[in-house]
């Protein structure tokens, strides 16, 4: 086992209270999306690789995936929030400081998803094209929270580093993107970096617990999760290239159905599950469970990329 990264609850929730944001400083009124720019960052958009599409074109898909992102965030936070409480409720008369972090934690996690309803009313009067998501969001969560305890935890975890390589790696330095949406992913990032801490602490309380049979066992929930993730991402590639037509008016040939669907199918592996199972942080982890794990993991990774 590697050595396991030490937080605290404490530290967690004086840096969560110090990062603090609301809803309206940040979107609506004169807060406005700029549709004349791109919205998600090429490094995890990948319109380039579609050679066919000219520049407003690739404009329109990155505003189209980054309408899905949000939304997705908004999905996923669906099943954090329940996790969260659950896993706070048994422990209410402990730790304090713990007790707060962890309602904290949950406080954010059901803003964040109320700053996505938001963004997709403003996405909806300035784009005006419907752009369909996957779901129900409660049907999805019902999915994901039937597995095993250390499963759901790593998913979560997963998801807390790689909004935070997304935000550091892709977005912060692209300059095209617009201001308004950057800044809507910087807040999300500001809090999201405190989760990562506190979800790691989660991983570890649970993992505690576990037999090394239990362990390798959350881990394949873990990747049972990841999959059901996948088909998710697959059909939303399909809404997305409807998106695109509806938006355009360009109706692709075979061809070139075929060669989107195959780029930003892959371009979403990477984004939701490429990017949070090979972050380093994350693997740390997983490593100081099991190595046999970690090295899994590893070999798994390539094909989320």
């Amino acid at each position: 086992m590697t050595t396991a990264i030490k937080y605290s609850f404490e530290d967690a929730l004086a840096a969560s209270q110090k990062v603090n944001w609301k809803i309206e400083d940040i979107i609506g009124g004169n807060k406005r999306l700029d549709f004349s720019r791109a919205f998600l960052p090429e490094g995890l958009a990948r319109t380039e690789e579609l050679a066919f599409l000219d520049a407003d074109e690739r404009r329109v898909l990155s505003q189209i995936r980054g309408h899905a992102y949000l939304n997705i965030f908004g999905l996923v936070e669906e099943f954090i929030l329940p996790f969260v409480l659950d896993h706070a409720r048994p422990s209410l008369a402990g730790d304090d400081y713990r007790t707060r972090a962890l309602l904290q934690f949950a406080g954010e996690e059901a803003k964040h998803i109320h700053l996505f309803k938001t963004f997709a009313e403003e996405f909806r009067k300035g784009f005006g094209h419907e752009c369909q998501m996957i779901g129900p969001p409660q049907a999805i969560a019902r999915e994901v929270l039937s597995h095993h305890p250390l499963g759901v935890a790593l998913v979560i975890l997963h998801i807390e580093w790689m909004t935070q390589r997304h935000f550091i790696e892709a977005i912060t330095g692209d300059l095209e993107i617009d201001p308004q949406f950057k800044s809507l992913l910087r807040h999300h990032w500001m809090e999201e970096a405190q989760h990562a801490k506190l979800d790691t602490l989660m991983v570890e309380a649970i993992a505690d617990s576990c037999t090394p049979g239990e362990i390798e066992h959350g881990v394949d929930e873990y990747l049972a999760i990841g999959g059901f993730i996948d088909e998710g991402l697959k059909a939303q590639t399909q809404f997305d290239l409807e998106a695109f037509e509806r938006a355009t008016g360009r109706v692709l040939n075979v061809e070139e159905r075929e060669e989107f669907l195959r780029v930003q199918h892959q371009a979403n592996r990477w984004t939701y599950l490429g990017t949070g199972m090979s972050h380093p942080e994350f693997l740390k982890t997983v490593g100081s469970l099991s190595d046999v794990q970690r090295a899994r993991l590893e070999q798994v990774a390539p094909a989320f990329c």
